[in-house]
């Protein structure tokens, strides 16, 4: 077995590719990635200025605006976001989920939670929760962590 450090590149790279999308019921690359962007959209609402525009979803997914942009539209078209005013400044546009999209990122969640049971099924119940605590919730918020520190340079 190769050494941690040199495995964890491929598993990274695999995780990426989308192994949702091999497991029973598969995720579609296209519910992924609006799911991504009503996930992005639901979690900053929960922020303290609570408005999310578009230019925010892609500075938030490091994606050029006209691609987050098309992200966006195709989320509007399919019903799970609208736009609305601002409630800071009325002359910018701010996005919310519809009721649709609330249901069709709870039916994801719920998708992405059975197939994560199913990759783990061998699993012991103490490797699951090493899995989630570690991996899950300790790396996503040093990724968090990241984007909260200064340039090195700066």
């Amino acid at each position: 077995m190769a050494p941690m450090g040199l495995a964890s590149g491929p598993a990274f790279g695999k995780l990426r590719r989308g192994v949702l999308q091999e497991v029973e019921n598969p995720i579609s690359t296209r519910d992924s990635g609006r799911a991504l962007v009503l996930s992005i959209v639901w979690q900053r609402d929960q922020q303290p200025d609570g408005e999310v525009s578009v230019g925010s979803v892609a500075a938030y997914m490091c994606i050029d605006p006209s691609v987050g942009s098309r992200m966006v539209t195709e989320n509007i078209k399919s019903g799970y976001l609208i736009r609305v005013p601002s409630q800071l400044d009325g002359r910018r546009a701010v996005l919310q989920l519809t009721p649709k999209g609330q249901e069709f990122l709870r039916e994801y969640r719920k998708q992405q939670r059975r197939a994560y049971e199913y990759i783990t099924a061998d699993w012991s119940e103490q490797d699951r929760l090493d899995f989630a605590r570690l991996m899950l919730l300790r790396y996503v918020e040093s990724i968090e962590n990241l984007n909260r520190r200064p340039a090195a340079d700066a």
